[in-house]
């Protein structure tokens, strides 16, 4: 159709105004039919919808200055309302230059004219804005002083747990470093051993118990590595990647030292000492003989518990999991001392001059000269120096490396106190054992009714070194840390002096007159107790007797020697304090009413304990000389005595095993199930080993109360 044709037409419903349809209608003409009636033309109408045009924006509002009014924006529009807050805000801000007081003023009157509910409200809001994180505020150092005041670790967790940031600053070694220090944690390096780590060729197996009296020899070498390689099949087929995990956790912790994870073992154990400990094992024995079962003497470091026998028998168990490793056969008498060495350690140089090294080291004078001088020094008290050829010449090449004679000598670590004249040197441990000086396997030193002094490898059960010399039963030993010296009394009145490492006697000591009792050494020193009722010191790199200590009117039993002090008792029922300087007693302890067979000496904790026949055990203080606890712990003779920073051990002929508490000697509990007798008790890092007879049969139990170990 043309355009010419097309008309648009708009009437009164045409019209878009705001009341129309708002369409706009078009009528064409159609072809061949004719115009209705009404219209001058044919068409038709077509309705399109057209957009309404866009409202206009509102015009702007007045912008009201006045402080009175806040300006209120709800959506597009905004609302003008009166608002005498912030009139009070800009008022209170203008006080800022009249100073503070004319603030604090203002505040006044508008908290007087409040009502309680007002108040409440405003305490209420306040209280939140003064909260403050007072350790993040706080230099770290002040931190670290402020949670100083925390003694209890239970407290210290809870703090932890308060948020990350209180996590981490509780987290710091330094707060742990203190805590173990106020709880007395040492750290405890095993003994001067394997720092508490045996390797797993050295870890008795509980199925070799029945071949423990055997020498280890090749057949019996083949059935422990047989056995061992079973049960690391065994483990690896149940747990696979586990023995990794298990190298991986050493070699950490051996790399790794954390006080958090030290103080937590550490605080553990003192719970369990409390509370109970795991009983590891127990070994019951037939006693054949009245005496042949009796325990006469035990030895105890991080990795073995070593026990003599009256029936000339000396057994070996694990200090881990009390499995009997091997029994010692070999001396044709009762046991009666045993010393146990452990291994590594390092080698501490001969204090003073070091002639005395040499001559261990080249030899020296023969035996003969033994002839010419013992009655001479006999008479006055010296030693003959003995320096024969050693017996190393004559051991195999696996014992040879056991001793370490073809190892080079370790030198003391840099922080020792080796060369310090005014170091009185390690004093002995109370379990009967001693650092080694870098050898690698344990050794064990005993003596007995024989008369013999034998040495012997711990892994392989031979005996080394057999040393004679004594003429009577030898009756106490002690061997110098890092040094292979050993020290033996014997009820011949003498002491000899022992390298055992290569197998000779170094000195003889004489000047006793009647049998030596017991021993205690320090340093190069030792000091002999003897039924002549008198102490001596000796110098063992020279064999001098550097005094004689005279004061008790009985037979000596005990004696203790810390460096500083030298306390002895005996059958006169009193204690004796000596200057080991100048020999001079400088305390005389009474309270005992019977013999006192037991001491212990503490310079660190400034304590003597000493127990006797009576049953009593009274700790006395080092600085007054004066009794502080006074516990009747037994109704019989006290056969044991043990106490450290906590907790003291005690044991008795009536058969019971006690723990009281160190500083109030308050009673705790019993360790052990009562018995007709206990003869030792020997407790180091987290393991006892009590020595006892129930129901007529020898009974060895050993327990623990280190916290299990989680991986």
């Amino acid at each position: 159709m043309s355009s010419a044709f097309k008309s648009v037409l708009l009437s009164s419903g045409d019209d878009p105004s705001p009341g129309s349809s708002g369409f706009v209608s078009t009528r064409e003409p159609h072809m061949g039919y004719p115009p209705k009636a009404g219209h001058g033309i044919s068409s038709s109408t077509l309705y399109m919808p057209i957009a309404s045009p866009p409202t206009p924006a509102p015009s702007p509002r007045p912008n009201y200055a006045d402080p009175m009014y806040t300006s209120l924006q709800t959506g597009n529009d905004t609302q003008t309302s009166y608002d005498p807050a912030n009139l009070s805000r800009i008022e209170f801000a203008n006080l800022a230059a009249l100073g503070p007081a004319s603030r604090k003023r203002y505040l006044v009157s508008l908290l007087n004219d409040c009502t309680p509910s007002e108040l409440l409200f405003i305490s209420t809001t306040i209280t939140p804005m003064l909260k403050r994180d007072f350790l993040m505020d706080l230099p770290p150092e002040i931190a670290f002083h402020v949670l100083n005041f925390i003694n209890e670790p239970q407290t210290l967790v809870r703090v932890s747990q308060v948020c990350k940031r209180w996590n981490d600053i509780v987290s710091d070694e330094w707060v742990w470093k203190t805590m173990c220090e106020r709880y007395r944690f040492d750290i405890d390096d095993g003994g001067g051993g394997s720092g508490g780590l045996v390797e797993d060729d050295d870890e008795p197996l509980e199925a070799m118990e029945k071949f423990a009296s055997h020498p280890m020899d090749a057949a019996l070498q083949w059935l422990t590595a047989r056995e061992r390689l079973r049960r690391q099949d065994q483990h690896s087929f149940w747990s696979p990647g586990a023995s990794g995990s298990m190298r991986a956790h050493r070699e950490m912790t051996v790399s790794q030292f954390s006080y958090r994870k030290h103080f937590q073992r550490a605080y553990l154990t003192m719970l369990n000492w409390r509370r109970g400990g795991h009983l590891l094992r127990v070994h019951r024995m037939l006693i054949v003989t009245p005496d042949g079962g009796v325990i006469t003497s035990v030895a105890l470091d991080s990795d073995w518990v070593v026990v003599g026998l009256a029936n000339s028998k000396i057994h070996v168990f694990s200090a881990k999991t009390g499995v009997l490793s091997r029994t010692l056969t070999g001396h044709e008498l009762g046991v009666w001392a045993v010393h146990l060495v452990s291994r590594g350690g390092y080698w501490q140089p001969e204090e003073g001059s070091h002639g005395q090294m040499r001559r261990e080291n080249e030899g020296g004078v023969s035996a003969a000269d033994l002839d010419a001088h013992s009655e001479g020094a006999s008479a006055s008290g010296a030693s003959v120096s003995l320096a024969p050829p050693g017996l190393d010449h004559y051991v195999p090449a696996p014992l040879r490396a056991a001793l370490g004679l073809d190892k080079a000598r370790r030198p003391p670590p840099p922080a020792s106190n080796a060369a310090d004249p005014n170091n009185p040197g390690k004093p002995s441990d109370l379990c009967c054992s001693s650092e080694g000086w870098g050898q690698p396997n344990a050794l064990i030193v005993s003596g007995g009714c024989d008369k013999y002094l034998r040495v012997w490898d711990v892994k392989t059960g031979h005996c080394i070194y057999i040393l004679r010399g004594h003429t009577s039963t030898i009756r106490c030993i002690q061997v110098l840390h890092n040094r292979p010296i050993a020290v033996t009394g014997s009820r011949d009145s003498t002491l000899r002096v022992w390298n055992i490492q290569r197998g000779r006697m170094l000195h003889l000591l004489q000047g006793h007159q009647q049998s030596v009792r017991c021993l205690d050494v320090c340093g190069n020193r030792v000091v002999s107790g003897s039924y002549d009722a008198t102490c001596r010191i000796w110098n063992v790199d020279t064999g001098e007797c550097l005094h004689v200590l005279r004061g008790h009117n009985h037979q000596i039993y005990s004696v203790a020697f810390d460096g500083v002090r030298v306390a002895s008792g005996g059958m006169d029922t009193s204690v004796r304090v000596w200057d080991p300087n100048t020999g001079q007693c400088i305390a005389l302890l009474q309270g005992h009413t019977a013999l006192v067979c037991q001491l212990q000496l503490s310079s660190s904790l400034g304590l003597l304990a000493t127990g006797g026949s009576d049953g009593r055990v009274i700790t006395f203080s080092l600085k007054t000389y004066t009794p502080l606890q006074r516990i009747a712990a037994h109704d019989s003779s006290v056969t044991s005595l043990q106490f450290d920073s906590r907790f003291l051990v005690t044991g008795g002929n009536d058969g019971r095993v006690r723990l009281y508490e160190t500083q109030s000697g308050t009673y705790v509990r019993d360790l052990s199930e009562p018995c007709e007798s206990v003869w030792k008790v020997a407790c180091k890092g987290g393991t006892c080993a009590i020595m006892c007879k129930r129901a007529g049969k020898t009974v060895m139990e050993f327990w623990t109360f280190k916290p299990k170990e989680r991986l």
